[in-house]
Formats: structure tokens, C-alpha cells, sequence
């Protein structure tokens, strides 16, 4: 038996149609091709291997991230965790394939997949393999056991049950439901060693990723979980449903109310930077112009706007340039006060210079606070 899916009442079904309203709006701008969309999805996938990493206790920042996306050696982030966001990127690389495939059916072998591209660097943790005893989840501040998985007896059980009701339970439930039911009984059979909170999100992004919601980058609430409070609020949403141990039952609404709010709100960040994407390609190519610079140079200038450093092999990739011209590009912008040069050889990156920083301030200056939806006339 899995936890059961909650009955809505009206204060979740008009949070649901709201959230309906901003995918259709996204779908929407998403349909015509941007210049600015690969790098708008490049970032939000790093801001989602971000979130669900730092919950873990990963930190790492989203420019070394997209670092280790493009193939580039991070600047600060230790090579420990740089292993962990290699691995979380190659599993929700899969989620977005497996998204949009013509042929699938859920399965235990891809669950098993999954979690070995995400900690099958940790030989010692049976990576894609279920966990062979119990488990235990405990409290890093304190040491103390928040919450026990179901009997390692009873795993293979649980996951053939809850694989069954990936492809047919619940298929008249809203579809922003039944992902945060999956991510919550995944999460509660705790089926593997290690990775099941990472696993769990990502299996939800995938559920959304095969409604054909929103690619997954644009439907993922790992950012938005993984940022201060939220996740503390997380986490506390878990144990209010788990109470401490695997007991299933059907009060879940609290969880599934918690997961829709995360959903509106993110929805509201991913539309806000959707709209401020255009405007800022378009003010830099006005300034590009006006100055004479190659029109290759937005590009560059919007990576520095958005995530604050660009490397100069990432641009001379990206814009199929010699080193010789990649590094003059730079070296102009630099000049102008577009971009300020920092470190030397392979740790140099370019950084916002005071132009850049003054884009960056007026932008900022008319972010208006997200809306929580439910809360009445916030």
C-alpha cells in the first residue's frame, strides 16, 4: 500500500488553475524560438542542480555548475562536490530525454538507472542497486532519527507497486498532483542507499517532463526547494506527513498543498526572467551597436548579465571563434567597461564591469516580490 492521493478542496484547485494559467503563458513565449532560450534553459538547469545538491549539502555556485555542465573545470568548487553535480546533471540530462520519448513505460530499471548516474561515483553505496537493510534518516544538526524507511523486505514490494501506479493510478488526478504524490512515496520507500531525496525530485520533474507540462528545466521546483527557508519548510512538510516512519495513510493534503504553492512560485520566477530575457538581449544589442562591437559580443555580454562570469573558452566554443578572436572580443569589452578581467591563464573569467553592473542594478530595481498564492491579497 502507497500513501494515497489527497482530495483538493477549492483553495488548491484555484492555486492549480492559476499555475495552469502561467504553464499556457509559458508554452506560449516557449512555441518561437529565442536567441537567448539555450542559455535561458543552460541556466535554469543549473539552478535546479543547484537546489536539489545544496538540500543534500552540496553547495556549489550555479557559475561553477554551468562550469561543469560545459565541460570546464570549476573555480571553486571542490572536487568532491563537483562529482555530485556531475552526476545529478547526467541524471536529469536522462529526465529531459525520456521526457519527450516516444516509447516508455516506467520501470524498475530506469529508476535503477537514474540513481546510478546520480551517485554511482559512490562505489561503497550499491549505486543502482536497492538497498539491502534498513535506513535511517536523521537530523544533521543533531544526530537524531527523524525518520525509518520500510523493511528492506518490503522495498521491491513498494517500488513494483508504486512503478504500477506511475503508469496507471491516479491517471484523473491533476497531473501537478500525482508528480508530488510520486516524489513522496519514493522519497518515503527510501528504496536505495543513498540519492533517494534527489531521486525523488527528479522523479517528479520526469512525471511533469511526461505530461508534456513544460520541458523539464521550466517545470522543476529543485531551485526553488533548495533556497534558504524553503528548504527548511521542505523538509518539514515531509515529517508532517511521514511522522517518523513508513505508515501509509491518505492525509497528504499538507504535502501536495506544499508542492503546489513551490510550483506557483517558481512559475512566477521562470516567467518574470522569461520576460526580463528579452528585454536585456535587446538593450545589449542596441549598446553593442551603438558601439561599434561585433554583434557576436551579446551573447557574452548576456552570460555575464545572467549567472555573472564567462569564461573565455566557454565563449570561443559557443561562438565557433579561434582563441585569437574570442580573446580580442574580451579584451574589448574589458576595455569599454563592459566586463572586468579576474585571475590568470585557466582561472581567468570576466566578471561584470561597471556598465554591466549598472544594467544589472536597474533590472534588479524593478524586481517586484513574488505572490504567495495562498495567501489572500499577498
Amino acid at each position: 500500500m502507497l500513501y494515497g492521493t489527497p482530495e483538493l478542496e477549492p483553495a488548491d484547485k484555484a492555486v492549480l488553475d492559476e499555475i495552469e494559467d502561467m504553464r499556457r503563458d509559458l508554452k506560449y513565449r516557449l512555441a518561437e524560438p529565442h536567441r537567448w532560450d539555450g542559455q535561458l534553459r543552460r541556466q535554469l538547469q543549473a539552478r535546479a542542480i543547484q537546489g536539489s545538491n545544496s538540500i543534500e549539502g552540496y553547495r556549489a555556485s550555479v557559475e561553477d555548475i554551468e562550469s561543469i555542465m560545459l565541460g570546464e573545470e570549476p573555480l571553486e568548487t571542490s572536487s568532491a562536490v563537483a562529482r555530485e553535480i556531475a552526476g545529478c546533471r547526467r541524471a536529469l540530462t536522462y529526465v529531459r530525454h525520456l521526457s519527450t520519448a516516444r516509447a516508455f513505460r516506467f520501470d524498475a530499471g530506469s529508476l535503477n538507472a537514474l540513481n546510478f548516474m546520480m551517485i554511482g561515483h559512490h562505489h561503497d553505496k550499491s549505486p543502482g542497486t536497492v538497498r539491502p537493510g534498513g535506513i535511517y534518516v536523521r537530523n544533521s544538526a543533531t544526530g537524531e532519527v527523524v525518520y525509518e524507511g520500510p523493511d528492506a523486505e518490503e522495498v521491491p514490494g513498494l517500488l513494483d507497486e508504486l512503478i504500477e501506479w506511475l503508469n496507471g493510478g491516479d491517471l484523473d488526478v491533476p497531473r501537478y498532483v500525482r508528480a508530488a504524490m510520486a516524489h513522496f512515496n519514493l522519497v518515503a520507500i527510501h528504496p536505495w542507499r543513498d540519492g533517494n531525496g534527489r531521486m525523488s525530485r527528479a522523479l517528479q520533474t520526469l512525471v511533469l517532463g511526461r505530461e508534456r507540462i513544460l520541458t523539464p528545466e521550466f517545470c522543476s521546483i529543485e531551485e526553488w526547494l533548495g533556497l534558504g527557508e524553503n528548504t527548511v519548510d521542505y523538509y518539514r512538510a515531509l515529517r508532517e506527513v511521514q511522522q517518523g516512519a513508513w505508515n501509509p495513510h491518505d492525509h497528504t493534503l499538507s504535502w501536495v498543498r506544499f508542492c503546489l504553492r513551490a510550483h506557483h512560485m517558481q512559475a512566477q520566477r521562470v516567467r518574470r526572467r522569461l520576460a526580463e530575457a528579452g528585454e536585456v538581449w535587446l538593450l545589449l544589442e542596441e549598446q553593442v551597436d551603438k558601439e561599434g562591437l561585433h554583434t557576436r559580443c551579446v551573447p557574452a555580454l548576456y552570460q555575464v548579465f545572467v549567472s555573472r562570469r564567462l569564461r573565455r573558452g566557454t565563449y570561443q566554443a559557443k561562438e565557433s571563434l579561434s582563441q585569437g578572436q574570442a580573446a580580442r572580443d574580451l579584451r574589448e569589452l574589458a576595455a569599454r567597461d563592459w566586463l572586468t578581467p579576474y585571475g590568470e591563464t585557466k582561472g581567468r573569467f570576466y566578471a561584470p564591469g561597471p556598465k554591466m553592473e549598472r544594467v544589472k542594478a536597474e533590472f534588479a530595481a524593478r524586481v517586484e516580490p513574488l505572490r504567495d498564492p495562498y495567501r489572500t491579497g499577498v
